[in-house]
């Protein structure tokens, strides 16, 4: 593939004009557009850019880390500045993780085209390449950094800088020693090949190798039977026969003679360790593998806070980006903040503060699009309505007529629910969360007489058609005192503020009520009602009435948002609130964090479609589980961890040429109180190239169920704060038994490849009692 990607580099068109570089307007804003210089490098990995055609050149962006290249009429900021650019010739970058996008315009539609077209064939190249093509890739990329004069050869002064860069502190007569061994042609220097034989020597794996000695019966090869005897020995793969073993075999063993002798050599043994199937993160959690089945109080919900926001909760961007970017990340519960707006056109924004204004009806307009891209699960529209009545009505209106098909604004088989409808019942539906002026049974004309009395004050209320912005359950907005109205200018509003009924028919299964008591839903509320809870409200329920919460939340909804004095976007742990079976946690997505490792870790499973069945112990509207004083129904277990190895570490200092991370393994356990714990190993000095560890961490969790773990490699600093290296975080149901390898997100959730670090991962049943 890497030798294609050459080919492409010298033969297309395309790409050889983008080698030789175009002069674009790269746009930040309304009031930011400047002309850069932008070039596609010789390696056909990187772009680079200057002020000028023979300015100082800067990198730009890698091709590895675009996720596709959207044309300039699908760009909000283009969009805006359609009068001052063609949007035929503008485009947009977009990047994996949360990287903010790169709108460029060009000084043609013939040479936006060109970039577009060039930019989407690498980025198709790189995306199809296998895990040996990305690690030529990748040798092939730090070849051209260490090769200072562009000669096509390295010497060994080349070399040795090489090896800083890589984040490599070696003897220097042993590294001259394994430099002149590659040097097969005796030239003095490396050339293409011979570096990568260099790469090999330097990278051998002694562990893997005693791994290998100690199946194999002559240290050269693994028979069929011996690998199979790996596999179901310590990959603890019980159920693997002769065929899964052979089918391994010729997936990954490299030589065509030892496919046919159905033989796996040790590089054939390294190529599985490395692959998905020697993954920590098992391949059988990769899929849609859970009941789609339950009623919707039985799965937690890939949820966001404040969605359309990029940044911070007081000034930031409001964007429709932040829902295309949440949706693709398999969010499945948007908000959308909805206030009166010029001309009639209501507005998403974070009210009572400085944040931007975008139109509703372009986030309606963008939901329908993005919607089921990811999942074909249910969306929700967690509507927050300050709209005046007019206003509420064109909301109504941009609901019914954008979404169409996919807005869900009757009960299934127009039957009234005794319990929620599925996921599975709702493939490709959008449901509005809200307020609703009456009952489902009044929408439904259901001849039961209605109760003496509404359920709750706020129905009463809602009835006798009064104010509705204090009654929404709407979390506290932060207030800047210049922007605050006087009193009386509060009591005149309300007194004007009413539900629609155009808008309130459009919710059906998810209205929202206010949260009185538990014991008050019981006898008031239907499955199809739900409340929303700050942080700190729904974790003072989760303390002092922990059971309760739990039984409420098998069969009513339950939605969680962070504190309003979180105004930088932070985020809290949202374990606390799973442990209680709390559905729809609602995160800051724009803010990278271990919180979102531990969220991106659980909804990484059953194919990233924002639903993840709970435990049973969580269904049911009986169970006798308290978070706070856990008893499993099943085992405890026991969890050790052998950190063996590390392999090609990221530099946490690039600007420091010389500069050698020293780097150590913390792994971290979320779960129930009791369960949560860390451990570290020591650190190894200046290498983060193939550091050696080899120490186990010991840790007993009593809820194995509910339980997330983390792994964190960070850099050793005795004066500060050790710094971020790389992370991986899964659910403990998730991981592989073995031998395995863990592969590194970096600190936005984007892959650190080929950075990883090797591990042995052993779990035992618990005998002793599982009571805390």
């Amino acid at each position: 593939m890497a030798s294609l990607l050459q080919d492409q580099l010298t033969t297309h068109q395309d790409l050889l004009l983008m080698q030789e570089g175009m002069l674009m307007y790269k746009v930040k804003s309304k009031t930011w557009k400047k002309l850069r210089y932008f070039r596609l490098q010789n390696d056909g990995m990187t772009v680079w850019h200057e002020r000028q055609a023979k300015g100082r050149a800067k990198p730009s962006f890698s091709i590895s880390d675009v996720e596709t290249v959207r044309k300039g009429h699908d760009s909000e900021l283009l969009r805006n500045l359609a009068e001052e650019f063609p949007l035929e010739q503008g485009f947009t970058i977009v990047f994996h993780g949360r990287r903010s996008n790169l709108d460029l315009v060009a000084n043609s539609v013939k040479e936006a085209q060109i970039w577009m077209q060039g930019l989407q064939l690498l980025v198709d190249l790189v995306t199809s390449m296998d895990q040996q093509e990305q690690l030529d890739q990748w040798l092939s990329d730090w070849f051209q950094r260490g090769d200072k004069n562009q000669d096509g050869r390295m010497t060994f002064q080349e070399v040795q800088r090489l090896l800083h860069l890589m984040n490599v502190e070696m003897d220097q007569e042993y590294a001259f020693n394994l430099f002149q061994a590659a040097d097969t042609s005796q030239s003095g220097t490396l050339e293409g090949e011979e570096f990568v034989q260099f790469y090999k020597a330097l990278t051998k794996r002694d562990e893997v190798q005693e791994l290998f000695e100690s199946f194999s019966a002559d240290g050269q090869k693994l028979t069929l039977l011996e690998f199979l005897d790996f596999l179901q020995e310590e990959q603890k793969e019980q159920d693997c026969d002769p065929e899964l073993a052979l089918e391994l075999i010729d997936r990954y063993e490299p030589s065509d003679s030892g496919k046919l002798r159905h033989v796996l050599s040790v590089d054939g043994f390294l190529s599985y360790l490395c692959s998905k199937d020697g993954d920590i993160f098992n391949p059988a959690c990769l899929p849609i593998y859970q009941d789609m089945t339950q009623p919707l109080s039985h799965y937690f919900i890939n949820s966001s806070h404040n969605t359309y926001l990029m940044r911070d909760q007081l000034c930031g961007q409001s964007s429709v980006e932040g829902y295309i970017w949440a949706l693709k990340q398999g969010c499945r519960c948007v908000e959308v903040d909805v206030w009166d707006g010029p001309s009639g056109e209501p507005v998403v924004y974070h009210g009572h503060t400085l944040t931007s204004r975008i139109l509703f009806k372009d986030v309606v307009a963008t939901v329908a699009q993005y919607a089921f891209q990811t999942s074909d699960y249910p969306v929700i529209l967690s509507l927050e309505n300050h709209c005046s009545w007019e206003q509420q009505e064109t909301i109504a209106h941009h609901l019914t007529e954008i979404l169409g098909e996919q807005l869900l604004s009757t009960t299934l088989h127009g039957l009234l629910p005794t319990q929620l409808p599925s996921p599975e019942e709702l493939r490709m539906k959008i449901l509005v969360k809200g307020k609703k002026l009456d009952a489902l049974e009044e929408d439904l004309k259901d001849e039961e007489e209605e109760e003496e009395e509404p359920e709750s004050e706020l129905e009463r209320q809602l009835e006798s058609e009064s104010v509705l912005e204090s009654q929404y359950e709407t979390e506290p907005k932060p207030e800047l005192q210049e922007l605050r109205p006087s009193s009386k200018d509060k009591k005149e509003k309300k007194s004007k503020v009413t539900l629609c009924p155009a808008l309130s028919d459009l919710v059906v299964y998810l209205k929202t009520v206010s949260f009185h008591s538990f014991a008050h839903s019981r006898e008031h509320y239907h499955c199809y009602e739900m409340s929303s809870f700050s942080e700190t409200k729904a974790r003072g329920l989760v303390k002092e009435a922990g059971n309760e919460f739990v039984q409420h939340n098998a069969w009513q909804l339950s939605r969680v948002y962070p504190s309003g004095l979180r105004t930088d976007s932070s985020n809290y742990n949202p374990q606390e609130l799973w442990n209680a079976g709390c559905q729809m946690v609602a995160m800051n997505m724009q803010t990278a964090g271990p919180e979102m490792d531990i969220y991106d870790g659980l909804f990484r499973q059953n194919g990233g479609c924002g639903y993840v069945l709970k435990p049973d112990f969580l269904c049911d509207a009986q169970s006798s589980f308290n978070p706070e004083r856990p008893i499993s129904p099943f085992k405890a277990q026991t969890l050790l961890i052998q950190v063996i190895s590390g392999q090609q570490l990221p530099k946490v200092n690039k600007t420091k040429e010389g500069s050698i991370v020293d780097p150590l393994v913390k792994v971290q356990i979320f779960g129930v109180r009791p369960d949560t714990t860390r451990q570290e190993t020591n650190y190894v000095q200046n290498n983060g190239f193939n550091p050696y560890w080899g120490q186990t961490l010991c840790f007993r969790v009593l809820v194995p169920e509910l339980a997330m773990v983390r792994f964190v490699v960070k850099d050793y600093d005795w004066k500060s704060r050790n710094d971020f290296i790389g992370q991986y975080t899964l659910p403990w149901t998730c991981m592989q038994q073995g031998y395995r390898h863990i592969h590194l997100l970096s600190k936005d959730g984007t892959s650190l490849h080929p950075a990883s670090i090797f591990v042995y991962i052993c779990i035992r049943e618990d005998l002793e009692e599982d009571e805390s």
